[in-house]
């Protein structure tokens, strides 16, 4: 601003000057006046010399005095300049009037063209009024010097008087010297007008030229502004008729942005940076706006000149000139890429799996609301399948998460391909999909049949191997389906129901159930006695019952601790039952706590009794992988002052499939402290036996699946034979579960089984009743 105020300040003398000489009509006179004197001096050298010889050759040397004053005179007035212009004015018309009277008096009439000069000269250098007295001075000066010198001949042979004929001769001359006159002063006068409006033209045009350079100068610097923001601006013509508005302008921002060097884009349509997944509703909302010259706003897909799709909040406003005409169109536009990232990644977030990309239960969710909705107005039957991946647990445990997530995106997949475009497939948590399958038919048996040769082929896609780094991994599905006629149920429900139906199909190892309503009743019974272990476990209806171990002769050298729950009415809740629902519920880390209380208590109070005897107790994995389950056990020995070495910890094998390591770094801190191990129902899960060499194991207990069918099935007793001979070789101490038969009792013991335990000798009882049991024994044994 500063640099352009000094610009226009620049040329402000000068055109003051300018407009000061035009307006000043005294200054135009004076340089009138400067060359007619210039004129009269040359002039009047070039003819006085001669006129001067020739008034001296014919004796009329008053006339040539005369020239010569006259000549004096006008060199005077030249070289005297510092006179005022009036003053030098006035000399030149005296020199001219008494030129004039001179010549009038020696020569006569026909030097009144002298006398001519004066009034003529008055009006041009010194205005109309003073050429009128001039005019009045020569006629006067005419008419009388002319009457008292009368020698002019009579006029044209007529006979008048002498007053006569010199009145006709100064009318004369006042005819044509005041037509001089007049229009000398009549011409000064509209040449003053003409000044004066051509003064007011030159200020206003001198105004208008310091605003103008103003307004440039306010040009130059919102030019500059505009091309140095960080919004794109662009400006383009309207078109006529159905033709494009054609860029004319365009900002540094956009260069940057679009790639488009300014030279690029003039000219060309303002739906330049347009492509194809420009949203079309909103280029015909902007269509029907411009159609109507109003101001638009919205948010825009454009495309750079690399082809990078980039998003912009573009607002267009029309511009009109001073007769109202919209002429342009102005379009400011700001990159709103990293915010609409943002959102995408916020909805993403809210309605998608992180893991699989897969859409997520909240718009699972809404997917089936508008199936719903659309189902009752169509009258047409969908499905919602629930899908659960049977080997995961063991895969993602035994393997690690990368793995496990790795096989979850790869079966994600697989889905995905498999479903229509109509279908939906989400992942609503761990290794659980659904599958909602939209409008399969009109019917039940119709949609049920295309629901279930949709669950095979799933099946079938799921079972197939799954490459993941090198190795392969199987895995299997199980499927819970449910059909979703319309009203009556909600998104909630179906997913239930399927997930029910997945449950049931799962237990089974069916591979697809439909849900029925006698699973609805199951799972209801399931959560009424999930309530029920809560409340029983607070009001003390558990309660641990003992069974004996027995060696070779049936003498009693251990037993197992059992718990068991009988209702307040008397019944009894099968620990078949209620130990699977804590383990669900998280319930069995309470459990186990109290459990395991519970055998420090019977263990003092069988050696208060005199017959200190190990007891073993079932520690549930989840229980043992708390991180703090070391200082559990040492504080509950602190506390109960229990000796360790009489407590076996039994655990199954499905304890060591995750972090092995950990696990066995635990059983030595515990074997640390006395604590001996027991591997429950030995030979029905790991599958790898290196464990064994590992651990710090006690003793094996054979599953009473084996014992049942020996020795009559030779494969089994085959198999039982086996684990005493590795038992033996390990030096591991050996407990058969489930004896009933002597039979079976016979075979163990002919094959050096170390211990038994089963309704053969004893059953599940309060810890008085093997008490009892001890007693007797010992008192046969006295005996």
């Amino acid at each position: 601003m500063l640099q352009s105020g000094r610009h226009l300040n620049a040329g402000q003398p000068g055109r003051t000057a300018t407009v000061a000489a035009l307006n000043d009509l005294a200054h135009w006179r004076a340089q009138v006046f400067t060359r007619i004197l210039q004129f009269v001096l040359v002039l009047g050298l070039l003819t006085a010399l001669p006129s001067m010889v020739l008034n001296l050759s014919k004796g009329l040397w008053s006339v040539a005095v005369l020239d010569v004053a006259a000549l004096s005179w006008l060199v005077a007035i030249w070289r005297f300049g510092g006179m005022s212009y009036k003053a030098r004015v006035l000399n030149l018309l005296a020199v001219c009037f008494l030129f004039g009277v001179g010549l009038l008096v020696k020569i006569g009439p026909v030097s009144q063209i002298y006398l001519m000069a004066v009034p003529v000269l008055a009006a041009l250098l010194l205005g109309l009024r003073a050429g009128l007295c001039g005019l009045a001075a020569t006629s006067a000066a005419l008419l009388l010097i002319g009457y008292q010198t009368d020698t002019f001949p009579d006029l044209a042979g007529l006979q008048v008087g002498r007053l006569l004929k010199w009145c006709i001769i100064t009318l004369n001359y006042l005819f044509i010297t005041a037509v001089l006159t007049l229009s000398c002063g009549v011409l000064l006068r509209r040449l003053a007008s003409s000044l004066d409006e051509l003064r007011a033209t030159a200020v206003s045009l001198a105004e208008g030229q310091d605003a103008l350079h103003a307004l440039n100068a306010e040009l130059r610097l919102t030019a500059a502004a505009v091309a140095r923001l960080n919004d794109m601006v662009m400006i383009a013509e309207v078109a006529s008729g159905a033709g494009e508005q054609r860029i004319i302008f365009v900002n540094q921002a956009f260069e940057r942005r679009t790639g488009y060097r300014r030279e690029e884009v003039l000219g060309r349509s303002l739906r330049l940076l347009q492509g194809p997944d420009t949203a079309r509703g909103t280029l015909e909302r902007i269509a029907l706006a411009m159609g109507r010259s109003e101001a638009v706003r919205a948010e825009l897909l454009n495309y750079t000149r690399g082809g990078e799709p980039y998003w912009v909040e573009t607002e267009l406003v029309p511009f009109a000139d001073e007769g109202g005409n919209y002429t342009h169109w102005v379009a400011v536009e700001r990159d709103i890429s990293e915010r609409k990232k943002s959102e995408d990644d916020i909805h993403r977030l809210a309605y998608f799996d992180v893991l699989t990309g897969l859409p997520n239960r909240r718009l699972l969710m809404d997917r089936i609301d508008k199936l719903l909705a659309s189902a009752e107005r169509g009258a047409t039957i969908s499905a919602v399948m629930h899908i659960g991946l049977d080997n995961f647990k063991y895969i993602n445990e035994a393997r690690g998460h990368a793995i496990g997530d790795a096989l979850l995106k790869n079966a994600a997949i697989r889905l995905a391909q498999l479903t229509r475009k109509a279908d939906t497939v989400a992942r609503i948590g761990g290794d659980e999909f659904v599958v909602l399958l939209a409008h399969l038919g009109g019917d039940n048996a119709g949609a049920a049949h295309a629901a279930l040769m949709v669950a095979e082929k799933v099946r079938h896609v799921i079972a197939q191997d799954f490459t993941i780094e090198g190795q392969s991994y199987a895995s299997s599905a199980s499927i819970g389906v449910t059909l979703m006629p319309p009203g009556g149920k909600g998104a909630q429900d179906l997913l239930r129901e399927a997930d029910i139906a997945m449950h049931r199909a799962k237990a089974g190892h069916q591979g697809v159930a439909f849900f029925e309503a006698a699973m609805q009743a199951d799972v209801e019974q399931r959560l009424n006695l999930e309530r029920e272990l809560a409340s029983a476990i607070e009001t003390h209806q558990l309660s641990m019952h003992v069974q004996a171990q027995v060696d070779h002769a049936g003498r009693p050298i251990g037993a197992e601790l059992l718990m068991r729950w009988q209702r307040p009415d008397g019944s009894w809740v099968p620990p078949s039952r209620f130990i699977p629902l804590a383990e669900e519920s998280g319930q069995i880390l309470h459990l186990g706590t109290w459990a395991l209380r519970q055998a420090c208590t019977a263990v003092l109070q069988l050696a208060q009794a005199g017959h200190p005897l190990p007891l073993s107790v079932n520690v549930s994995p989840n229980q043992f992988r708390q991180a703090d389950f070391v200082e559990q056990v040492r504080a509950i020995l602190s506390d109960s002052g229990a000796p360790a070495a009489l407590l076996i910890f039994e655990v199954t094998e499905g304890l060591l499939i995750d972090n092995l390591d950990d696990t066995i770094a635990r059983m030595r801190e515990l074997a640390a402290l006395g604590i001996r191990f027991s591997i429950d129902d030995f030979g029905t899960g790991y599958s790898s036996l290196a464990y064994l060499k590992k651990m710090p194991l006690y003793e094996l207990k054979i599953d009473k699946s084996f014992i049942q069918d020996t020795p009559g099935d030779a494969s089994v007793t085959a198999i039982v034979q086996s684990i005493l001979a590795m038992a033996r070789h390990l030096g591991l101490r050996v407990v058969a579960e489930g004896v009933e038969t002597q039979e079976q009792a016979n075979f163990l013991i002919d094959n050096d089984c170390h211990a038994m335990q089963g309704y053969l000798y004893a059953r599940p009882a309060p810890l008085p009743a093997l008490l009892a049991m001890l007693r007797a024994t010992s008192a046969v044994t006295v005996e």
